[in-house]
């Protein structure tokens, strides 16, 4: 019988102390038979709950209004809404079955269905952490807004404070490029006293990011048991705030003039390649895929859970509430524009500005301004917090399943282990919290959120469904919940997604452009050490391909046969490629392989 049809066959290999059997599971991923024993969510709410919180982030109050705004208003929805039913549901799909049906983090669940690309898991893991350094630095803006909404005049409502320059308005002038606005100076000369610089530390943010850090401990410290109380507030309470905000913001003057802006398309940006690239980075920024957070949440799921149900309801909560944002921030930039006497094309418009520079502007002029800036920037707090805590619970989840005998000696409890990383992500983000942080922080997104998460989406989608093979997935899928997925999902994971990720992989690297904040482009060295960050993730998928080959058996040109030809075989039964046309050769490659071992180290009619 060939190696790729016969899971008894066993290649034993001698070490230094015993035998060990490489088995056919290495290569296919067979050896997820029983889950193992691990706790489960109080309620399965509470995982639907969380999977809201960490799809539904800070990205879905700036960076989807923002991409609405330069991308033709409503014409943007349409891309958006494609890549969300090709890419984004199936994807998800994909992940919080493998994570449910393996009961493991990412490493250990990419390693089990396809030891080649192990690394993925290990790259997941890594740019989850990266990414927790200076994502939580968000929330320390947020945090620091929030406290000074208390001021009575808003910090940002005028221009005569000590940190104004004689250039600041109270709103800027149409056709003037010299002034500046009272809540841009705020933002630049208050909250990140910016400079591209190193300067000193911000002590004010320093000690507002320990406090941000602690919040996040104490939502996670005891796991599945805490994230999944305090997601009942922190998922569920932002709709409240954004729905108020909308209520007030339809009511102002120019209101109407930003909501049309936002519905009406502009169908000749569809043309552009860069609106449809960037409605899928934004699914998969927004929704998480390729980070492994909800693929680690899922994985403390009952084992017969409704995975579909989960998948349709956070990815389509996800979108509604983009939406939902979108119609609170047009509203604001239909007002902002009335104010100012300029077209909404013409508002300052970007990234973190949006929310720290246009919406307090916009707060500075609504009755009771303290009270909305107050509830605006507590719902940035609780969105931050819900994406945050996921990307920390993956570094967890994942070390406890690697080294869980080992840290429990270290650190005796759990709860010490999980202190022991908040600190240490904690000291890695003062750089952001310096007065040249603005600048660590856009040199760090820049870098991992378009770089490296596209390089992890792909291999991910081959380590799962080619390698491992969306028929198997597929059965793993009716194991849990008695039926297979339909034809629909089936050929997104084998098709659809794979030729769409790499297109877009593609021209990200086309287009790629180095990193700049403002007219500030980042000098040669900063850009060497932006790629430094990028490949400190993606880095793993080689060197773990390197580990797996140097374990197997054989020299290197036949463990790359056997695995191709493995990946032939699993995805050539959803293609139709031809399994005798296969089979053969995996039969000459494998009387090749024995016949050219000696000695007692090869036994292949072990059973």
């Amino acid at each position: 019988m060939g190696l790729l049809h016969a899971v008894s066959t066993k290649l034993i290999i001698k070490d230094n102390k015993k035998e060990g059997y490489i088995t056919q599971s290495h290569l296919d991923g067979a050896a997820m038979d029983e889950p193992p024993s691990r706790p489960t969510w109080s309620r399965q709410i509470e995982f639907t709950l969380a999977g809201i919180g960490c799809a539904v982030g800070l990205g879905n109050v700036w960076r989807f209004p923002y991409l609405c705004y330069r991308s033709g208003g409503g014409a943007f929805l349409v891309p958006y809404l494609l890549m969300l039913f090709v890419l984004g549901i199936p994807l998800l799909y994909m992940e919080l079955a493998i994570g449910q049906y393996t009961r493991r983090g990412p490493v250990h669940a990419l390693a089990s269905v396809c030891p080649l690309l192990k690394g993925v898991g290990i790259a997941s893991v890594a740019i989850s952490f990266i990414m927790c350094i200076y994502y939580n630095v968000v929330i320390t803006w947020a945090l620091y807004y929030l406290f000074s909404s208390f001021q009575a005049p808003l910090p940002w409502q005028n221009c005569n404070n000590t940190w104004n320059t004689p250039n600041c308005t109270a709103h800027a002038i149409n056709g003037s490029n010299f002034s500046s606005t009272a809540s841009q100076e705020f933002f630049k000369y208050v909250s990140l006293c910016g400079t591209n610089q190193p300067g000193t530390l911000r002590w004010q943010l320093f000690l507002i990011l320990i406090l941000a850090w602690i919040l996040i401990y104490l939502c996670i410290f005891k796991g599945v048991k805490s994230t999944g109380k305090v997601v009942y507030f922190t998922a569920l309470f932002p709709y409240v705030i954004l729905i108020a905000l909308l209520i007030n913001n339809v009511q102002l003057p120019g209101a109407t003039d930003g909501i049309t802006y936002f519905i009406v398309p502009e169908w000749d940006k569809l043309r552009s390649v860069d609106v449809w690239v960037n409605a899928a980075a934004q699914i998969f920024n927004s929704i998480g895929i390729g980070f492994g957070s909800l693929l680690a949440m899922s994985s403390y799921n009952s084992f017969n859970n409704n995975i579909l149900k989960d998948t349709l309801t956070i990815s389509i909560i996800n979108s509604l509430t983009s939406i939902l944002a979108g119609f609170v921030i047009f509203s604001a930039f239909g007002y902002m524009s009335y104010l100012q006497g300029i077209p909404i094309r013409q508002l300052a418009v970007d990234g973190p500005g949006l929310v720290y520079i246009v919406y307090p502007q916009a707060f500075a002029n609504m009755p009771v301004a303290q009270l909305w800036a107050v509830m605006f920037f507590f719902m940035l707090l609780c969105l931050g917090l819900d994406s945050e805590f996921a990307m920390v619970e993956v570094m967890v989840t994942s070390l406890m399943d690697a080294f869980h005998r080992d840290l429990m000696n270290i650190f005796r409890r759990k709860e010490f282990f999980v202190l022991a990383i908040c600190g240490v992500a904690c000291l890695l983000g003062i750089p952001c919290v310096m007065q040249v942080g603005i600048y660590v922080f856009q040199l760090m997104d820049h870098y991992t959120a378009i770089v490296s998460i596209m390089f992890l989406a792909f291999f991910e989608v081959i380590a799962i469904c080619w390698s491992y093979g969306v028929t198997r997935l597929s059965a793993n899928v009716k194991e849990m919940n008695g039926s297979r997925p339909n034809i629909f999902f089936r050929v997104c994971w084998l098709v659809v997604a794979p030729v769409l990720i790499t297109v877009i992989l593609i021209f990200s690297i086309i287009q790629f452009k180095p990193a700049r904040y403002e007219q500030y482009v980042f000098p040669s060295w900063a850009q060497g050490v932006g790629w430094c960050i990028a490949l400190a993730s993606i880095i793993w998928i080689p060197l773990g391909a390197i580990h797996t080959l140097w374990l197997l058996p054989g020299t290197l040109l036949q463990v790359m046969c056997i695995y191709l030809l493995h990946m032939l075989k699993h995805g050539g039964e959803n293609v139709m490629i031809s399994g005798l046309v296969v089979s053969f050769v995996a039969s000459q490659i494998e009387e090749s392989w024995f016949t050219s071992q000696s000695g007692p180290d090869i036994n292949p009619n072990e059973d």
